[in-house]
């Protein structure tokens, strides 16, 4: 449905550019889907000494998936997702075992015009969460509110404007958070579509309590149809690169390296990340 873009994914085109696959551990994924709509997805990551790993497993059957996980630490995540509940909605049960009051309902709602997400814990004194975008595909406006029953509190809010076209895209938030030290904060952020090839993507955060100033600039760059080079430079310090190559047909292996100026002492970090696919 060609509508807004729900408000989470506001910005979200520069943040994927400037985040997305960067990985400074060690990262081992294998995927297997059957005929049957049962998808089995086994992780590994080690960090430093530590290792961690999940099994995912997703079943589809008609508008319901099922999804299921097991880490390292004897936690199941499961999350039961039913797609047109009425017109143009979807539903998800969420739950983790044994948190017995990590219960959570999502609600979202997909409009020509607008877009509509809703969350409550299932639990006495749940968390509310309501977000909503009006407007097209191009031009949206948007804003989230969070709602602590337990204090009778707001715990966030925000609002943000988006502008999207065929080769640029454009994203202004206010962000509020209570919870957190973090205060109001205005973010900025862009991504421009040079060539069939090449994009770069900036974002930049302004810290109202500490007046700090925050950004990040990076780049993205198809050397050939299976191998990408991205770049990012932060304010920070950090300079950080990333390779791509898919090897074989969904089967990515992926380096990473990410180097801190401002610590001359320390190793680059380095990572290492392989996806198999069969």
């Amino acid at each position: 449905m060609a509508g807004p873009a729900p408000f989470v994914d506001m910005g979200k085109k520069a943040k994927d550019l400037l985040t997305k696959d960067y990985n400074f551990d060690q990262k081992f994924t294998l995927s297997m889907l059957s005929s049957t709509g049962m998808g089995l997805t086994a992780t590994g990551l080690k960090k430093d000494q530590i290792f961690f790993g999940d099994i995912n497993t997703v079943y589809k059957c008609g508008n319901t998936t099922v999804d299921v996980k097991v880490d390292t630490y004897s936690n199941v995540s499961t999350k039961v997702t039913v797609n047109d509940v009425w017109p143009c909605s979807k539903a998800a049960l969420s739950f983790r075992i044994p948190d017995h009051k990590s219960g959570k309902l999502d609600v979202q709602y997909l409009h020509p015009h607008a877009a509509i997400d809703s969350s409550i814990g299932l639990n006495p004194t749940p968390l509310l969460e309501l977000s909503a975008t009006i407007g097209t595909k191009e031009l949206s406006l948007g804003g989230e509110v969070g709602f602590d029953t337990a204090s009778a509190s707001c715990t966030k809010y925000s609002a943000g404007i988006g502008l999207n076209k065929p080769d640029f895209s454009v994203a202004l938030l206010l962000v509020s958070v209570f919870r957190t030290d973090k205060g109001q904060a205005l973010k900025a952020s862009y991504i421009h579509s040079v060539n069939a090839f090449t994009s770069v993507a900036a974002e930049m955060t302004h810290r109202f309590s500490t007046y700090e100033n925050n950004f990040s600039i990076g780049s993205f760059h198809a050397v050939d149809p299976f191998t990408v080079v991205k770049t990012r430079f932060s304010d920070n310090g950090k300079v950080a690169m990333l390779c791509q190559r898919e090897w074989r047909p969904k089967s990515l292996i992926t380096f990473s390296a990410e180097y801190d100026s401002k610590a001359i002492n320390a190793s680059p970090k380095m990572g290492f990340a392989l996806a198999l696919k069969p």
